[in-house]
């Protein structure tokens, strides 16, 4: 399972996932779509909450996650939502380190109980 796999130590000179790779890893994180900016490519999510309180302490999950692993991701975080966005910024684009963390954040999250 993705979530359980390590993360490794990234350097600039550590691989790139390849368009093979990215295939093979992307179903583990089917909500997930890949996004580009300024020829970078990223991992993206908005997760939905039932108001504010609950955005922010998802946030700080995934702060606290990230910082656990030296590994942070774009948030941002609005009433009722939050965008999470991984990518590695020392090779400016994909690694597998951000697949591993996309499906911990998938892990952490908590959808809002529809009202009954």
């Amino acid at each position: 399972m993705l979530a359980h796999q390590i993360c490794t130590a990234c350097r600039k000179d550590s691989p790139r996932v390849t368009p093979a790779e990215i295939e093979d890893l992307k179903p583990q994180i089917p909500e997930w779509t890949l996004a580009e900016y300024d020829g970078v490519p990223r991992l993206e999510r908005t997760y939905k909450f039932a108001n504010f309180a609950e955005a922010i302490a998802f946030t700080n999950k995934v702060a606290a996650l990230a910082e656990a692993e030296g590994h942070h991701p774009a948030i941002l975080t609005e009433w009722a939502k939050v965008g999470v966005s991984w990518w590695t910024h020392k090779i400016r684009g994909l690694h597998r380190n951000d697949f591993i963390m996309a499906a911990r954040t998938d892990e952490i999250y908590r959808p809002p109980q529809a009202a009954a």
